[in-house]
């Protein structure tokens, strides 16, 4: 479960974020230089993996912890390794 202060900081992040893509459609719009817009893509996709490594430590310091406590780690941990395989969370 997310505690108020990763929900806190996940929503400034996106919210951020959502401008930046706004900004990019912008860019598209006024036709503006094709690696200008890539860069700012990427960016942009690098902010949401750091959103998603904030959600992420969360669920390993609750659920996955947890879950070892109650001695059902097993369940956790494979749900967890596929998200990152899945999902290709960076450092």
């Amino acid at each position: 479960m997310i505690n108020e202060k990763v929900k806190a900081e996940s929503l400034k992040r996106l919210n951020k974020i959502e401008g930046q893509v706004r900004g990019v459609a912008k860019m598209v719009e006024n036709e503006k230089y094709c690696i200008d817009i890539i860069n700012q893509i990427t960016a942009d996709k690098n902010a949401l993996d750091g959103v998603a490594r904030i959600i992420m430590k969360r669920h390993v310091e609750s659920c996955v912890t947890q879950a070892i406590i109650n001695g059902k780690a097993e369940e956790k941990i494979e749900e967890l390794v596929t998200a990152v395989y899945k999902h290709g969370v960076k450092k």
